[in-house]
């Protein structure tokens, strides 16, 4: 398989292999939405890191795959590329990507699909499209540009540039560097700490969020105050304000 799920601890490891580069092949996009949507289903997930292994995280697309396909057939396959990734990004949970090596064209637009990136400090992330006579078509004209703003994703996307770890971080492309070998354990133990949280408020959180991105804020502040009335109905929600009341900030258990 060149996309896997592993669970430990209630953290969902979705694993890229498919060596060398991790290149996102149809069947890797294919499989990836499986899982995304697998791990989005499973109650023993409650958080989520995306894993290209110790070396690579994604190079990009399979470029000698793509070749091969004519402007009828990308208008076929344009749609189920997104919804592969769009998968991840709707992945009602905590999610995380730990990213070690390239992280290129949609390796670097299947990073933006998590919540928070985590980089080793050799990564170098980047939209080369441009170079092929493209633009990015997973997601990364939409993605870059809200999170680290229009002009700097103009800059990646307009150049193809790399971007090395530490301007990734500058830039806001990034959330944390840290030495190679420590990515995955970083990331995993992130996950888990979230994984301990309320899943229901942690899954409102995130929708109240991305949701209240795409609109006016009149609109996301309804989506969030709905959300927040409707938690009062939840035995989180007891819990956690009765172990506020008895025994002070921070302790409640959520499991």
């Amino acid at each position: 398989m060149t996309v896997t799920l592993e669970v430990s601890a209630g953290v969902g490891t979705i694993r890229l292999d498919r060596p060398p580069m991790n290149a996102l092949d149809i069947a890797t996009q294919d499989r990836l939405k499986e899982l995304a949507e697998e791990a989005a289903g499973r109650d023993d997930v409650r958080a989520v890191v995306v894993h290209g292994g110790e070396k690579v995280f994604a190079a990009g697309a399979d470029i000698k795959e793509m070749q091969l396909m004519d402007h009828a057939a990308m208008v076929v396959r344009g749609k189920a590329l997104q919804d592969s990734f769009t998968a991840v990004a709707r992945i009602p949970k905590p999610v995380v990507a730990a990213v070690t090596g390239y992280a290129l064209g949609g390796g670097c637009e299947l990073a933006l699909c998590a919540d928070f990136r985590i980089a080793a400090d050799n990564a170098k992330l980047g939209q080369p499209e441009i170079l092929l006579g493209l633009i990015p078509g997973a997601g990364g004209t939409q993605r870059l540009a809200r999170l680290v703003g229009p002009s700097k994703a103009k800059d990646l996307i307009f150049t193809g540039r790399h971007v090395k770890a530490d301007e990734a971080l500058a830039i806001g492309l990034v959330d944390r560097v840290v030495p190679a070998a420590e990515v995955y354990e970083q990331a995993h133990a992130w996950a888990a700490k979230l994984a301990q949280g309320p899943a229901l408020a942690l899954r409102a959180a995130k929708e109240s969020v991305d949701a209240g991105l795409e609109t006016d804020i009149d609109t996301g502040l309804a989506i969030e105050r709905n959300w927040f009335a409707g938690l009062f109905a939840t035995e989180d929600r007891e819990r956690g304000m009765r172990s506020f009341v008895e025994e002070g900030p921070g302790k409640a258990k959520f499991l």
